[in-house]
């Protein structure tokens, strides 16, 4: 006895559903009870349970096809039912055949990872399209919270297919670094003769040789080329007076470091008083999207963090609520989960604006790359003492430092960047001697 399984009503409103992933095959036996597919929709993804035990008989939706709630998906034969031919009308494209003629995984572990479209088999080297029928509703819902194009990544998995993995490790790269940490490593300029001897890696290359791009360049990459074509990006910087904040960070930097295990940076102070102008502009806490300038409730602030083979920005969540303190306690856990190689999917999700520390190499002044889905990212560069005229024409020597700012151009015109910026320098100007952290 043959049946025929319909595409389920995943919701009250819903009133269609996409096959995301075949789990079984033509031919392969299912349990009753047994996921056999996986469908999507705009509300929930979800694994569909065989209502008998039997053989798949034929697949009549491709992977990444919408059909109605009700429509024939997939017919099994019952177990002990002689198997019956299908009706000419309704055979599908010789594309099944092959599919059945696979052999059958030893696993159900391996059936789940081999499974691909019959009609559409999805690989490495295939289209978009393919490479987004290649990922399982779970890993491109992941990819929607951390709004990476899954069909901009290149999957590691089996046949090419899209891992959770590969998208944490998108994710991972995320935002924004100088312009100049996005270039793809990989060109080999006027070498000649045989390669050095030794693997080159980007954290260690070798002259003379190609260091292969592995999933993260290709990731940084990527999102750094799509920021720079999707946003149309302006820059601009101040001179901010950080004298007495100075002071004030190097009475407390001992003593917080004894009771916490954190060092104390300027990177805490420099979030406060980020998060108090972002309240002053919230424009600067929004993102441009197709149906208007969304301004974001929660003000989560994304740490972009250099190590030494990629870039990770992890995200401070409802940094307005935080003190100087708090601050630096929850960025000096990021940064040391950031070096060990243990941030979570949590860590790296939901941020809204940016900041860089470009001034702890040393720099003077950068133009950083926006990080897709905000509306700017701002950089604190090197503290330099320099001779400064003061109000009353006083020459003195103080501690100056940069902050330069990157701004979406379609979320905020020069005359929002520029006032976020004078009320930073204002509030950082504020800051110490004296204070409580």
């Amino acid at each position: 006895m043959a049946t025929t399984i319909t595409m389920p009503q995943l919701g009250e409103t819903v009133t269609e559903g996409t096959v995301a992933q075949w789990l079984k095959k033509v031919g392969d036996t299912v349990e009753k009870y047994e996921p056999f597919v996986e469908v999507s929709t705009d509300k929930v993804n979800a694994e569909v349970p065989s209502p008998v035990t039997g053989t798949i008989r034929e697949v009549l939706v491709k992977e990444g096809e919408t059909v109605a709630t009700g429509a024939a998906i997939a017919v099994i034969d019952e177990v002990g039912a002689a198997p019956e031919a299908p009706p000419a009308a309704v055979a599908p494209a010789a594309a099944p055949a092959a599919a059945a003629a696979a052999p059958p995984s030893s696993n159900g572990h391996a059936a789940k990872t081999q499974a691909i479209s019959a009609a559409a088999p999805a690989t490495g080297g295939g289209t978009p399209d393919e490479a987004l029928r290649a990922a399982s509703p779970a890993v491109r819902r992941l990819a929607r919270e951390h709004q990476i194009d899954v069909r901009a990544i290149i999957g590691t998995g089996a046949n090419g297919r899209v891992t959770a993995e590969d998208v944490l490790t998108a994710a991972q790269m995320g935002p924004a670094a100088a312009v100049g940490q996005a270039i793809a490593v990989g060109t080999n300029f006027g070498a000649t003769g045989a390669p050095a001897s030794g693997t080159s890696t980007y954290g260690e290359p070798i002259p003379g040789t190609i260091v292969p791009l592995n999933q993260a360049r290709r990731i940084i990459a990527q999102r750094m080329v799509e920021s720079k074509h999707t946003a149309p990006h302006a820059w601009s910087m101040v001179e901010v007076d950080v004298t007495n904040l100075w002071k004030w960070r190097t009475r407390e930097k001992d003593r917080f470091e004894r009771e916490t295990g954190y060092k104390l940076t300027l990177m805490p102070f420099f979030i406060r008083a980020v998060v108090e102008s972002l309240a002053a502009f919230p424009l600067m806490n929004a993102k441009f999207t197709a149906e208007g300038i969304y301004v974001n409730k929660d003000v989560n602030i994304g740490i972009a963090i250099g190590l030494a083979t990629n870039l990770v920005v992890p995200v401070v969540k409802h940094a307005d609520q935080l003190s100087i303190k708090g601050l630096a306690i929850a960025g000096g856990e990021l940064i040391e989960k950031a070096r060990k190689g243990k941030l979570g999917v949590d860590d790296l999700a939901g941020g809204t604006f940016t900041v860089n520390n470009n001034g702890a190499n040393g720099s003077y002044a950068s133009a950083p790359i926006i990080n897709a889905g905000q509306a700017g990212i701002v950089t604190m560069e090197a503290v330099v003492k320099k001779p400064v005229v003061l109000e009353n024409d006083a020459i003195a020597v103080r501690s100056m430092m940069n902050c330069c700012l990157s701004l979406d151009h379609r979320v905020v015109d020069g005359y929002v960047a520029s006032g976020f910026l004078a009320d930073l320098k204002k509030r950082l100007e504020k800051m110490g001697p004296d204070g409580v952290l």
